[in-house]
């Protein structure tokens, strides 16, 4: 069942903390995490960074085609210090999360993913969905192409931002649509698009 449930995130810091260079630099895909929670501040700054707001138009840290704002993103949480574990659905107007679903959903995710244990291991997945209906009633069907080009923009700000805060993540493209979505609790229109676990990166986790 639905929890009306909300919860304020602390407010993103909208001044880069390193140099934009040494963060390409230092991006890797990492799939191998230490057991350590990440803080409410800092899940907050990784969704800000991929779908925050940055201009009093309603502008967003990723561009989107006509400004139409296809995403939708969720958090299947297991360790966030502050935060009961489960599902949450990212509001970037208000900058807050609500909660879909209560438990820790990590491990059912990882199933969904063609048995990917290592999934669980991330103290927090951000899935991303996407409403395409948002893009193509105006694009029509190229509107599709636009709405994966997009969630690609918003991947590699989860990415740039992870690395900032000393965190790991990659993109995870080989699941289950409809056992995700189900996990997820995404409502009919919604489809998944990625997942990105993130965690604490052990020594020399990094691939690619």
């Amino acid at each position: 069942m639905t929890s009306r449930e909300t919860i304020a995130l602390p407010p993103p810091e909208g001044s880069a903390s390193e140099p934009l260079q040494q963060l390409l630099m230092q991006r890797r895909s990492i799939r191998s995490f230490r057991p350590a929670p990440l803080s409410l501040t800092q899940l907050g700054q990784l969704l800000w960074a991929a779908q925050g707001i940055t201009h009093s138009e309603g502008l967003r840290t990723a561009p989107s085609a006509g400004a139409l704002y296809p995403l939708e993103l969720y958090a299947a949480v297991g360790a966030v210090d502050g935060l009961k574990p489960g599902i949450y659905h990212y509001h970037p107007g208000e900058h807050r999360l609500s909660k879909v679903a209560d438990g820790d959903r990590r491990e059912v995710l990882a199933r969904a993913a063609h048995g990917q244990s290592w999934i669980a291991r991330a103290a927090v997945v951000i899935a991303f969905g996407a409403i395409y209906e948002r893009t193509t009633r105006k694009y029509g069907e190229r509107g599709v192409r636009y709405v994966h080009m997009e969630v690609g923009y918003a991947g590699e700000n989860v990415h740039l931002q992870a690395s900032a805060l000393g965190l790991g993540t990659t993109v995870v493209g080989a699941y289950d649509d409809d056992e995700v979505a189900a996990v997820l609790g995404l409502p009919a229109n919604t489809q998944p698009l990625a997942l990105m676990p993130v965690g604490h990166p052990e020594g020399g986790a990094g691939e690619h």
